[in-house]
Formats: C-alpha cells, sequence, structure tokens
C-alpha cells in the first residue's frame, strides 16, 4: 500500500470512528450529484417562528411557511464550480446560495465546503474561513458536505505547521477544525449529535493526483 492510499486509509478509519460519512470520488461533478442525492433524501429543515404551534390568523400562518424550499449554502466556491451547483440545485427544486446566512440561521439544509488539509491521525478536517459566510455554512446547516482532496490529507498536525505560521500573519484569519458532526453530553452527561452544529458530516475524497 502506498503511502497516499495509507494517509486516506487510516484518515477515513479516524473520520468514521467521530460519526462522518466518508465517501471517494475521482471528479467535482461527482461531488455536486453527491450533494444534491443527499439534500434530496433528507427532510426539509423548517424555520420555526415561536408561537406556529398556536391558532393563528392567516397573515401570522403564511409567516410560518416562510421556509419551503430545501437551501444549499456554498459560500467561497470557484465561480464555475458554484455555477454548476446552483444550475444543479435549480433543476432539482432547491435555493443554492453564496451569502446571506444570517438571514436563514434555522434552514440551512447542506453547507457545501472545500477542505484546506485534512488530518490522518485524527480523522480532522481543515477549513480556511476568513469570511463570515463560509463560518456559518460550516455551523448552521443540517448536513455538512465537505470536499477534501486526497492529496491535501497530511499525517498530523505537525505537518502542517509551516503552513499555519504563515497563515497566521495574514488578517483576517480563521482556520477551523472539523472532526465528525457536531456532539455534546452537556445534559445529564447524554451524548447528543447536531446540537451545536451540523447534524451530519459527509466527507467527499477527491482523488486529486
Amino acid at each position: 500500500m502506498s503511502s497516499k492510499d495509507s494517509l486516506c486509509q487510516k484518515f477515513t478509519e479516524k473520520a468514521e470512528l467521530v460519526s462522518a460519512f466518508v465517501t471517494t470520488i475521482k471528479t467535482e461533478d461527482e461531488a455536486l450529484d453527491y450533494t444534491i442525492n443527499l439534500c434530496d433524501k433528507k427532510q426539509a429543515c423548517q424555520l420555526l417562528v415561536s408561537g406556529c404551534e398556536e391558532g393563528l390568523s392567516d397573515k401570522a400562518g403564511e409567516l410560518c411557511e416562510t421556509k419551503q424550499t430545501k437551501v444549499i449554502a456554498a459560500p467561497g466556491l470557484k465561480k464555475t464550480l458554484y455555477k454548476e451547483l446552483a444550475a444543479k440545485s435549480e433543476k432539482a427544486g432547491f435555493n443554492c446560495i453564496d451569502s446571506g446566512m444570517r438571514d436563514l440561521l434555522a434552514g440551512i439544509d447542506i453547507g457545501f465546503t472545500y477542505a484546506e488539509y485534512g488530518i490522518a491521525d485524527t480523522g480532522t478536517l481543515m477549513l480556511d474561513c476568513p469570511g463570515e459566510e463560509l463560518r456559518l455554512s460550516t455551523m448552521i446547516s443540517e448536513f455538512h458536505v465537505c470536499v477534501l482532496p486526497t492529496s491535501k490529507i497530511k499525517a498530523n498536525t505537525y505537518e502542517v505547521e509551516k503552513m499555519m505560521l504563515t497563515r497566521m500573519k495574514k488578517t483576517p484569519d480563521y482556520m477551523a477544525y472539523i472532526t465528525g458532526a457536531s456532539r455534546t453530553a452537556d445534559i445529564e452527561r447524554v451524548l447528543a449529535l447536531g446540537v451545536h452544529g451540523p447534524l451530519e458530516l459527509h466527507i467527499l475524497l477527491l482523488e486529486d493526483d
């Protein structure tokens, strides 16, 4: 087994141990199709306005139905890739956005991103998120789909130390480390997924060399 294959295997094993779904793909188009299919299968997350469970006037009832279309948030992508995803989303009846995340804080179905690096030792994704829109897409979506080129998988954090030192010199700077789906055991020590972030993390390993 080559060094690259070994790293991919280890990354996959570690990521799956923390409830991530890992799939190998050969092209970016496969990544887009995976995202569209996943969005199609999942139940739409609903924007629940306080009091919607009560008897309301017609006008107030309409407010509770403001989130009907599934939303894919994909900020920070290269223009050609975003255009392709937006076209596939429109065809499937979904709304694809690359901004305005604050207006949909309880209604983003899927956040679609690209990872900067992957750490095999822990199955961790590293995302360069200098802008708010990209950070929000990884935190307030129900499902997070992240593309990780296999050439970007490193054995451990020591192998990205030089990059990090360089990156810290620029502003604004925000590097997100994501390991598995969001989880907490704050409430009576019972493990719960999706409380502080996405309920599911889907990692697409893109064979790029």
